[in-house]
């Protein structure tokens, strides 16, 4: 069940952090946003990214080996960047229409699950 939990909270996690990085080159078409200076903006993707981290740490607390979880250390960053990509991807698909999703990117993807699954191999 931690294992779930874990993996819930990082997906919750890089939802809100592929929001900070990345939500704020969508800015400019929503009038009230597109003549922000450059500190406001930085300030408003700062306060998503507190999300971030308010689903991120307990992910990594409750997953850790250490702290009775399921899983390595290794083993949640390579997790983390997976689900990273993933949401990435729906984000700018759904978000960025001019963005597309090409053969190498579905190959890089491959490699990124055997990644996971090299990983995970004992």
């Amino acid at each position: 069940m931690k294992g779930f939990y874990t993996i819930a909270l990082l997906v919750l996690s890089n939802t809100f952090m592929t929001f900070a990085w990345y939500g704020h080159l969508k800015f400019k078409e929503i009038k009230w946003f597109e003549s922000l200076p450059l500190i406001a903006i930085i300030l408003i993707s700062w306060g998503i990214a507190l999300f971030e981290y308010l689903f991120q740490v307990p992910a990594n607390r409750i997953g850790f080996k250490a702290n009775g979880g399921p899983f390595s250390l290794v083993e949640l960053k390579v997790i983390q960047e997976v689900i990273t990509l993933v949401i990435f991807t729906l984000f700018s698909l759904i978000f960025f229409k001019t963005e597309t999703f090409r053969l190498n990117h579905l190959i890089g993807f491959i490699f990124l699950v055997l990644a996971v699954f090299f990983i995970f191999k004992k």
